[in-house]
């Protein structure tokens, strides 16, 4: 016998209390259990006697992919209900109601509207390295903890790469919701991580501008319109909108995957260094493209089928656009090993093209006393230090959305490049060790603290001693510790 949820229903040693929300597919009720401290939440699926095929599956694809999730930026799963007696997913309670009413208040201040994003971005970067992509992002469906993280909600639409795709399996029809859905998820695909940023670029455009890019489509035949039709540039909207983020928004909402920022910490990534954005002509448009333009992509869109297919999954489309930190020591005695950083970083991209490369140079300062602030020249040392950098970078041959510099400064080397790691969502840190006795124990105490603590993989790259007093050999010298 099915039982149907109401205030006061005591079902595996929890107790229903207030309902808190009723929405088309579930309800959410107060609930608790006598071995609980933590205030928790119910989800029931609103099972009818009608067409209820989508509400069921997507209620067991969330009971599939949730308890496989950690984190902060999502709810923390308690319990489980059969669909033999009551189907349910009890999770923490997450204070506060979603974002809607915050969009709904929208055009915010650009500080606001980046502060969030940065949020955002950062929240969707966690969740893809847990191999899952959400399919279904939009402020009803994220909350955010009294200590600031953003936490998604409403997994019914996702895909979770090491798992059955039963929406794929068993329907025929785009999911999504319209304002937010992706062009790629029109054309029936579930498969691409890139799809969630083409959302997250929709929110942040709403929440620059008070207006969705594509308005409120009430129809498939609506969202169609976006596979050739480009949104009201936010330049147009607002009066000194900055280029910047309008380059980064109009990137996240390009029409084919590839054209995109290739993973969420990219994104991030532009978001925190604005001065570092290169302005295309997206960032520049003041107007919409005139209609030869739309036509001439309507003639080449009306008939596609799917874009490119995206790598095997989510960790893998990653791993191909990975941010790679490499922290080099420009003084003149380490010439040699700076070269080897150049060529380590090459080699890397050579299988991994779409990388960001962010060089770094660190200025150590005094804990106590006045700092030297000039080089021997005069010059401000981090302006002689950022033009250095900058030189040095340029030897990738890179453009300057695949590269960018930075310089540190603090008394400890190496937590100001954990710091930037972690702030940045790095992937791959590449650093040189001197081999010199007389300054290794220094520098070697740096290396070894980024290894030990940086948040992600470390190479460490050194020149052997056989080859300080000969030439140095084409061979490339790395390893996992500066022992």
């Amino acid at each position: 016998m099915r039982i149907r949820p109401h205030k006061g229903l005591q079902i595996d040693g929890f107790t229903l209390g207030d309902c808190l929300h009723t929405g088309g597919f579930a309800t959410i009720w107060d609930a608790t259990h006598a071995l609980y401290r933590t205030p928790l939440v119910m989800k029931v699926p609103t099972i009818l006697d009608g067409y209820d095929g989508p509400t069921i599956v997507g209620f067991e694809v969330e009971q599939m992919i949730m308890p496989r999730l950690t984190g902060p930026h999502v709810p923390r799963v308690y319990a489980e209900g059969d669909f033999a007696t009551m189907p349910y997913i009890v999770t923490e309670r997450i204070p506060g109601d979603s974002l809607l009413k915050l969009f709904r208040s929208a055009p915010l201040a650009v500080e606001e509207v980046v502060a969030l994003a940065v949020k955002m971005a950062t929240a969707l970067h966690e969740l893809h390295k847990q191999h899952v992509i959400h399919l279904d992002l939009k402020p009803a469906n994220l909350m955010m903890r009294e200590s600031g993280e953003i936490v998604f909600v409403d997994f019914g639409l996702s895909r979770h790469d090491h798992l059955p795709d039963l929406l794929a399996e068993e329907f025929r029809i785009p999911m999504g919701t319209y304002p937010y859905i992706a062009p790629e998820q029109y054309l029936r695909s579930r498969d691409d991580l890139r799809s969630d940023i083409y959302a997250l670029g929709a929110m942040i455009y709403e929440l620059a501008t008070g207006r969705q890019p594509f308005g409120e489509p009430m129809n498939l035949r609506g969202v169609r319109k976006r596979l050739w039709r480009d949104p009201v540039p936010p330049r147009m909207l607002k009066h000194r909108f900055p280029d910047w983020l309008q380059e980064v928004i109009l990137r996240a909402l390009e029409v084919d995957p590839k054209d995109r920022y290739q993973s969420a910490a990219q994104m991030l990534f532009d978001l925190q260094h604005p001065a570092q954005v290169k302005i295309t002509a997206r960032g520049e448009k003041l107007k919409q493209d005139g209609i030869g333009e739309v036509f001439r992509r309507w003639r080449r869109m009306r008939r596609v089928k799917g874009f490119g297919p995206p790598p095997a999954d989510a960790l893998s489309q990653m791993e191909k656009a990975p941010i790679l930190m490499v922290a080099v020591d420009l003084s003149p005695e380490m010439e040699a090993l700076a070269l080897r950083l150049l060529q380590a970083v090459r080699r890397i991209r050579a299988t991994q093209s779409d990388a960001r490369v962010a060089c770094v140079n660190v200025i150590k300062t005094a804990r106590i006393g006045i700092d030297q602030t000039t080089d021997d020249a005069g010059v401000n040392l981090h302006v002689s230090r950022l033009v250095a950098l900058k030189s040095w970078a340029a030897q990738f041959d890179l453009s300057e959305e695949q590269v960018t510099v930075a310089i540190l400064e603090g008394p400890d080397p190496a937590a100001e490049i954990i710091a930037y790691a972690v702030n940045n969502q790095v992937d791959h840190i590449l650093m040189g060790a001197r081999g010199s006795s007389s300054t290794r124990r220094y520098l070697g105490s740096v290396s070894s603290q980024v290894v030990a603590e940086a948040p992600c993989s470390v190479t460490v790259v050194r020149i052997p001693s056989y080859a300080i007093a000969g030439p140095v050999p084409t061979a490339m010298v790395e390893d996992g510790a500066d022992a």
